[in-house]
């Protein structure tokens, strides 16, 4: 026995125990269009494309996965359509058994974006056919998918992710089949009274495309979803537990340098926690991936005041070690402030026989007197009758003596610049600078996540 010879005997059997509302018996007259009904062949096959309207109910957000980027959701999808070959009279719809499917054209949509989908079966296959008397047909079915979404994790858990749900024809074209959504915007219901772990839904909308491929151009709705990352776990989780271990590392600036065990103690331990918490916020994300992420950045943040507190002591140590008497050193300027009044009185004298030096060069010549011999041009005895005219001293060699002077005082008070007079300077600076700058990157940070 053929197929098509047995299809209306299957159908007329399933359609004998089929009652409406009112409880009464369906009419031959639907078991006599099914006769002549070729399930192979579109609606208005010969007259311009079938439209399908389609809505969604969001049954439920499962998982939302960063490491696979995808997310796992439950819907009911219903599509409507008008077949002529299914005009009855009467004013009632015919809700009939959802294996009569398989009697019936229906619509080839599948989701795009889907890695994996099931049709839910218990106790039977979850789908729905209602037949309306101008030959309008509702198809509804339960669905369970697992769908892909391309997550911008640069702002995590600060972020914001529009994943999408598309859905198209496979083989009906633009020609063929169109697709619109029922009621717009509200044409997706469920998300106001969904509530996920870690998200919020803030916005949502629908929009209708068209795909191209090669074969092509083909019919597409697309519903949009914005979600929103809730902040507060994160922030008891990652971020009050790394904050609170840079103040536990700024504890050893109040600990006697000569504790070496006590502070090297802290510095180690909250390095070695920090570290393993960095691993364990990392541990629900992508290994490999190129997204510079905010937890990243202040994870590495918090471990960076960390690893300064540790460097820090460490130089105040070796400070330590070459200063053995540091009150002394503290309070004794005086070998110092007599080093600079020496050089200043060298610098003085040789720049005052420098001018000296020029004023008698740019002086004029004293005008010849005669000599008591009566020979212009003569001298006069001097007083003591040995003084003589002293050489000029000569200038260049005067200016770059100056010069390596001046640059060596220079190179002396930058070097007493970076001197550290007392070590025990080095945490009193540390316990102000340590929390300022903390507090300042901070106020950076969250600004620029949170309102860039």
């Amino acid at each position: 026995m053929t197929g098509d010879s047995s299809d209306p005997r299957i159908l007329e059997t399933s359609l004998i125990g089929a009652e409406v509302k009112e409880g009464e018996i369906l009419p031959p007259t639907i078991q006599k269009l099914m006769k002549g009904y070729n399930k192979y062949l579109r609606p208005f096959f010969d007259n311009g494309p079938v439209t399908v309207g389609m809505s969604l109910d969001i049954a439920s957000i499962d998982t939302i996965s960063e490491i696979n980027m995808d997310y796992t959701a439950t819907i009911f999808l219903r599509q409507r359509w008008t077949d002529e070959r299914l005009v009855f009279e009467g004013n009632k719809s015919l809700s009939l058994d959802g294996r009569l499917v398989e009697l019936l054209w229906v619509p080839d949509t599948f989701i795009v974006d889907s890695k994996k989908s099931f049709l839910h079966d218990i106790t039977v296959e979850n789908r729905l056919i209602r037949i309306f008397p101008n030959g309008t047909v509702l198809y509804a079915l339960r669905i369970t998918t697992t769908v892909a979404c391309n997550m911008d994790l640069t702002k995590y858990p600060m972020d914001k992710q529009t994943c999408t749900l598309q859905l198209e024809s496979w083989g009906y074209n633009i020609n063929d089949v169109m697709f619109y959504w029922t009621r717009g915007n509200e044409s997706v219901s469920g998300l106001d009274t969904l509530r996920l772990a870690q998200y919020t839904v803030e916005d949502h909308y629908t929009s209708v495309s068209e795909a191209i491929y090669e074969t092509g151009h083909y019919p597409k709705l697309i519903f949009h979803f914005e979600l929103k990352r809730s902040i507060l776990y994160f922030i008891l989780e990652t971020y009050v537990p790394s904050s609170l271990l840079v103040v536990l590392s700024w504890v050893s600036f109040w600990i006697s340098q000569s504790s070496v065990p006590a502070r090297i103690c802290i510095g180690v331990t909250t390095v070695l926690t920090m570290t393993t918490l960095m691993m364990g916020a990392r541990t629900s994300l992508p290994n490999a991936n190129c997204f510079i992420k905010a937890i990243d950045v202040y994870l590495g943040i918090c471990f960076s005041f960390i690893f300064g507190a540790l460097i820090e002591y460490a130089v105040a140590h070796f400070c330590t070690l070459h200063h053995p008497d540091c009150n002394a050193l503290m309070y004794d300027h005086k070998a110092r402030q007599d080093c600079d009044e020496e050089m200043n009185g060298i610098v003085t004298t040789i720049s005052s026989d420098s001018t000296k030096v020029k004023r008698r060069k740019e002086a004029p010549a004293p005008a010849p007197t005669p000599s008591p011999t009566g020979e212009p041009g003569g001298l006069s005895p001097s007083p003591s009758g040995s003084e003589v005219q002293n050489p000029e001293v000569p200038e260049k060699p005067l200016n770059r003596c100056i010069k390596t002077l001046t640059l060596i005082r220079k190179i002396l008070r930058m070097v007493n610049c970076c001197h550290v007079e007392n070590p025990h300077y080095i945490d009193n600076y540390s316990r102000v600078t340590f929390p300022l700058s903390f507090i300042l990157v901070n106020l950076l940070y969250w600004t620029y996540y949170l309102y860039f």
